[in-house]
Protein backbone atom coordinates (compact mmCIF):
# COMPACT_ATOMS: atom_id res chain seq x y z
CA UNK A 1 0.00 0.00 0.00
CA UNK A 2 2.56 2.55 1.01
CA UNK A 3 4.62 1.78 -2.71
CA UNK A 4 1.29 2.53 -4.20
CA UNK A 5 0.85 5.74 -2.29
CA UNK A 6 4.66 6.64 -3.58
CA UNK A 7 3.67 5.73 -7.39
CA UNK A 8 0.43 7.71 -6.87
CA UNK A 9 2.34 11.09 -5.35
CA UNK A 10 4.78 10.90 -8.33
CA UNK A 11 2.59 10.68 -10.79
CA UNK A 12 0.43 13.58 -9.22
CA UNK A 13 3.85 15.70 -9.15
CA UNK A 14 4.56 14.74 -12.56
CA UNK A 15 0.72 15.94 -13.40
CA UNK A 16 0.85 19.09 -11.37
CA UNK A 17 4.78 19.87 -12.43
CA UNK A 18 5.72 17.89 -15.34
CA UNK A 19 8.37 17.07 -13.83
CA UNK A 20 9.39 14.40 -11.27
CA UNK A 21 12.81 15.29 -10.48
CA UNK A 22 14.94 18.34 -10.16
CA UNK A 23 16.45 17.86 -13.08
CA UNK A 24 13.91 18.34 -15.35
CA UNK A 25 13.95 22.32 -13.94
CA UNK A 26 16.33 24.87 -15.58
CA UNK A 27 17.65 28.41 -13.79
CA UNK A 28 19.87 31.29 -14.72
CA UNK A 29 23.29 31.52 -13.91
CA UNK A 30 23.95 34.43 -11.82
CA UNK A 31 25.80 35.37 -15.01
CA UNK A 32 22.63 35.20 -16.86
CA UNK A 33 23.25 32.14 -18.90
CA UNK A 34 20.18 29.12 -19.08
CA UNK A 35 21.34 26.44 -16.56
CA UNK A 36 19.52 23.16 -17.19
CA UNK A 37 19.57 20.91 -13.90
CA UNK A 38 19.99 18.06 -15.65
CA UNK A 39 23.79 19.16 -16.44
CA UNK A 40 23.88 17.94 -12.97
CA UNK A 41 22.75 14.38 -13.18
CA UNK A 42 24.71 12.03 -11.71
CA UNK A 43 26.02 14.29 -9.16
CA UNK A 44 24.39 15.19 -5.59
CA UNK A 45 23.46 18.84 -5.22
CA UNK A 46 23.00 21.10 -2.15
CA UNK A 47 20.22 23.88 -3.06
CA UNK A 48 20.85 26.85 -0.64
CA UNK A 49 18.66 30.00 -0.55
CA UNK A 50 21.51 32.40 0.11
CA UNK A 51 21.76 36.40 1.33
CA UNK A 52 24.65 38.63 2.12
CA UNK A 53 22.88 40.44 4.36
CA UNK A 54 21.71 38.22 6.75
CA UNK A 55 22.72 36.30 10.74
CA UNK A 56 23.57 33.26 8.53
CA UNK A 57 25.30 34.27 5.32
CA UNK A 58 29.13 33.23 7.44
CA UNK A 59 27.41 29.69 6.53
CA UNK A 60 29.01 30.89 2.93
CA UNK A 61 32.56 30.05 4.36
CA UNK A 62 31.15 26.27 5.28
CA UNK A 63 29.50 26.11 1.65
CA UNK A 64 32.95 26.64 0.52
CA UNK A 65 34.44 24.49 2.44
CA UNK A 66 32.08 21.34 1.63
CA UNK A 67 31.97 22.47 -1.98
CA UNK A 68 35.84 21.90 -2.03
CA UNK A 69 35.86 18.84 -0.01
CA UNK A 70 33.05 17.30 -1.73
CA UNK A 71 33.13 18.55 -5.22
CA UNK A 72 35.86 15.89 -6.52
CA UNK A 73 33.27 12.80 -5.07
CA UNK A 74 30.36 14.00 -7.38
CA UNK A 75 28.64 16.82 -4.93
CA UNK A 76 27.73 20.53 -6.77
CA UNK A 77 26.75 23.42 -3.80
CA UNK A 78 24.24 25.71 -5.71
CA UNK A 79 23.21 28.59 -4.36
CA UNK A 80 20.52 30.66 -4.96
CA UNK A 81 20.48 34.20 -3.68
CA UNK A 82 16.83 35.30 -2.66
CA UNK A 83 15.13 38.45 -1.29
CA UNK A 84 12.32 37.01 0.43
CA UNK A 85 13.16 37.73 4.28
CA UNK A 86 13.72 40.96 5.48
CA UNK A 87 15.17 42.41 2.50
CA UNK A 88 18.34 40.92 3.16
CA UNK A 89 19.76 40.41 -0.68
CA UNK A 90 18.78 43.34 -2.54
CA UNK A 91 21.69 43.53 -4.39
CA UNK A 92 22.31 42.60 -8.27
CA UNK A 93 22.99 39.92 -9.70
CA UNK A 94 26.40 41.45 -10.32
CA UNK A 95 26.63 43.31 -6.51
CA UNK A 96 25.87 39.49 -5.42
CA UNK A 97 28.86 37.52 -7.02
CA UNK A 98 31.17 40.45 -6.07
CA UNK A 99 30.22 40.02 -2.67
CA UNK A 100 30.27 36.40 -2.77
CA UNK A 101 33.79 35.80 -4.70
CA UNK A 102 35.11 39.14 -2.59
CA UNK A 103 34.34 38.34 0.68
CA UNK A 104 33.94 34.48 1.30
CA UNK A 105 35.89 33.01 -2.58
CA UNK A 106 32.53 31.16 -3.38
CA UNK A 107 33.87 29.28 -6.53
CA UNK A 108 30.43 26.68 -6.39
CA UNK A 109 27.40 28.14 -8.71
CA UNK A 110 25.20 30.82 -7.78
CA UNK A 111 22.32 31.08 -9.71
CA UNK A 112 20.39 34.35 -10.76
CA UNK A 113 18.18 35.56 -7.61
CA UNK A 114 14.73 34.30 -7.40
CA UNK A 115 12.10 34.66 -5.23
CA UNK A 116 12.08 30.82 -2.94
CA UNK A 117 8.32 31.66 -2.13
CA UNK A 118 4.91 33.75 -2.44
CA UNK A 119 3.05 34.42 -5.67
CA UNK A 120 6.50 34.61 -7.67
CA UNK A 121 8.22 31.32 -6.35
CA UNK A 122 10.29 30.11 -8.79
CA UNK A 123 9.36 26.95 -10.33
CA UNK A 124 12.06 24.58 -9.15
CA UNK A 125 11.32 26.03 -5.14
CA UNK A 126 7.65 25.66 -6.13
CA UNK A 127 8.61 22.06 -6.72
CA UNK A 128 11.16 21.04 -4.00
CA UNK A 129 8.34 22.75 -1.67
CA UNK A 130 5.37 21.15 -2.62
CA UNK A 131 3.74 18.42 -0.79
CA UNK A 132 2.55 16.65 -3.51
CA UNK A 133 5.78 16.74 -4.92
CA UNK A 134 8.12 15.93 -1.99
CA UNK A 135 5.87 15.37 0.74
CA UNK A 136 9.03 14.98 3.28
CA UNK A 137 10.46 18.32 2.39
CA UNK A 138 7.26 20.35 2.04
CA UNK A 139 6.67 23.49 3.65
CA UNK A 140 7.32 26.97 2.75
CA UNK A 141 11.04 27.73 3.09
CA UNK A 142 11.06 30.29 6.22
CA UNK A 143 14.26 31.82 5.94
CA UNK A 144 17.87 32.45 4.21
CA UNK A 145 19.97 29.51 4.01
CA UNK A 146 17.60 26.96 3.70
CA UNK A 147 19.39 23.64 2.53
CA UNK A 148 17.56 21.00 0.04
CA UNK A 149 19.87 18.21 -0.81
CA UNK A 150 19.30 16.59 -3.89
CA UNK A 151 20.36 12.71 -4.84
CA UNK A 152 22.51 11.91 -8.19
CA UNK A 153 18.97 10.95 -9.72
CA UNK A 154 17.63 14.02 -8.78
CA UNK A 155 14.98 13.62 -6.45
CA UNK A 156 15.25 15.73 -3.15
CA UNK A 157 16.45 13.77 -0.22
CA UNK A 158 16.39 16.03 2.68
CA UNK A 159 15.86 19.65 4.01
CA UNK A 160 17.39 21.58 6.56
CA UNK A 161 16.85 24.65 8.09
CA UNK A 162 18.77 27.88 8.35
CA UNK A 163 20.56 26.88 11.69
CA UNK A 164 21.82 23.49 10.37
CA UNK A 165 25.24 24.29 9.36
CA UNK A 166 27.21 23.33 6.01
CA UNK A 167 29.84 21.48 8.53
CA UNK A 168 27.24 20.08 11.18
CA UNK A 169 27.27 16.03 11.79
CA UNK A 170 23.62 15.68 10.41
CA UNK A 171 23.91 17.64 7.26
CA UNK A 172 27.69 16.04 6.43
CA UNK A 173 26.36 12.45 7.41
CA UNK A 174 23.33 13.18 4.77
CA UNK A 175 26.10 14.28 2.24
CA UNK A 176 28.11 11.31 2.59
CA UNK A 177 24.86 8.64 1.98
CA UNK A 178 24.38 10.75 -1.40
CA UNK A 179 27.20 10.15 -2.22
CA UNK A 180 27.36 6.32 -1.79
Amino acid sequence: MQMRNVVLGLALAAAVFGASTVHEFSMQSIDGTPVSMSAYKGKAMLLVNVASNCGYTPQYTALEAMHQKYKDRGLVVVGVPANNFGGQEPGTNEEIKSFCTRNYKVTFPLMSKVSVKGEDQDALYRYLTSPEANSTTAGDVKWNFTKFLVGKDGKVLARFDSKVKPDSPELTAAVEQALR
